[in-house]
């Protein structure tokens, strides 16, 4: 009986110090963050009258931008603007190229360029996107990475 009396004392101790370890596991010491916006997809294309991109306006964050080059040279893509100036330095006609980037509120220029562009007339028109306020966070969207 004495010994009993012995294991249960100890497993009593034991127990409780067990929930006490298990209760500092909960402290908060960690920031739940709220993930970023998902990511936009916009598209552009490259042609000898201008660079468009669609849509035109968006929220601030993450984007995918994927633009063709429909011209018969190969261009240098830009995205500039806002203290961001991200190149993909040669799109071969007919091909395709993606840029992507987290992306302030302001105004962003596409722009293509080739090393043959010396006339004025050879240059193709930029386009223009703007981006407004921060989009909402992509906490409770489904099938996300």
């Amino acid at each position: 009986m004495v010994k009993t009396r012995g294991c249960r004392a100890m497993l009593l101790a034991g127990g409780a110090s067990l929930a006490l370890a298990a209760s500092a596991c909960g402290t908060d010491d960690f920031a739940n963050e709220p993930r970023p916006p998902a990511a936009v997809g916009l598209t552009g294309v490259v042609r000898d009258q201008g660079v468009s991109i669609s849509p035109d306006r968006v929220g601030a964050g993450p984007i995918r931008l994927t633009i063709a080059n429909q011209t018969e040279r190969a261009h240098s893509i830009t995205l500039e603007g806002e203290d961001v100036i991200e190149r993909v330095p040669q799109v071969q006609p007919q091909d395709t190229a993606t840029i992507q980037k987290t992306l302030r509120p302001g105004t962003y220029e596409i722009s293509a360029g080739s090393s043959r562009a010396v006339d004025i007339e050879d240059q193709i028109a930029p386009a223009t996107l703007t981006v407004g306020p921060e989009r909402p966070s992509s906490d409770r969207t489904l099938l996300l990475p």
